[in-house]
């Protein structure tokens, strides 16, 4: 397996945070590339200023992607809340067009999401499938878990008809069994289905496991709780064996 690494952290509105922030991100492609290891990063765009400038989010994304090029490293972007979302596709259509190793999330319960990803296509873009983790209005997001799956299986098939690469981000096995043999890696979390990411690896498949880090895991654990009640014991057995 590979590794994407995510130092935690978002909504940030301290600019002196967001510098905390890109400083540990440049120091941690550094490293990786020291290291030889099979991995790169995944950043949320609030971490880096998004919730206080757009342009000055961009400028910190520029300087990560020119490293991540330097390195000869991919970077993905995290997809945050609805409130960010237009920005968030805007900001990374910028940077494809001088980093094309940039990938971005986008998020299955989202109405909108099946329009973003044909007009990310369009840009020959690579799209990391999640389902979404955020509390967002049935205006804005399908409410059951029947009409998320059935959005996400309806978008992983738009995904593979184009041919281009594309992320499988989800622990569902239905789901995940209706990608197999698609041109895509399957990114599954740190600590969640050991034995399905085991399974996908013996099948000769693509698969990273994303990893969280630092400080700031509340707001990442409340989601993932949120997502997935059963994930509260993950988590609680995870903790105990710190």
């Amino acid at each position: 397996m590979s590794a994407i690494l995510n130092f935690l952290g978002e909504d940030t509105i301290d600019k002196s945070q967001v510098d905390v922030a890109v400083n540990e991100y440049l120091s941690l492609m550094g490293r990786i590339k020291e290291s030889n290891a099979r991995a790169c990063v995944s950043v949320k765009p609030t971490q880096l200023g998004l919730a206080i400038d757009y342009q000055m989010c961009l400028y910190n994304f520029q300087a990560l992607a020119k490293k991540a090029k330097e390195l000869d490293q991919f970077m993905w972007i995290d997809m945050e809340s609805i409130a960010f979302t237009e920005d968030t596709i805007t900001l990374y259509l910028e940077l494809l067009k001088g980093y094309p190793m940039v990938g971005i999330a986008i998020q299955a319960y989202l109405r909108r999401s099946g329009a973003d990803i044909l007009h990310i296509l369009e840009h020959e873009g690579k799209v990391r499938l999640v389902k979404g983790a955020y509390h967002e209005p049935e205006e804005h997001a399908f409410t059951t878990r029947e009409q998320v799956d059935e959005n996400y299986s309806r978008l992983m098939k738009t995904l593979a008809d184009s041919g281009n690469f594309f992320a499988v981000a989800t622990h569902d096995d239905k789901l995940v069994d209706e990608a197999i043999g698609k041109n895509c890696e399957f990114q599954l979390l740190m600590g969640i289905r050991d034995e399905l990411k085991n399974k996908l690896v013996s099948k000769g498949l693509q698969v990273a496991e994303y990893i969280p880090y630092g400080t700031h895991w509340l707001p990442y654990s409340v989601r993932r709780l949120r997502e997935r009640k059963r994930n509260i014991l993950l988590i609680a057995r995870s903790l105990v064996q710190q």
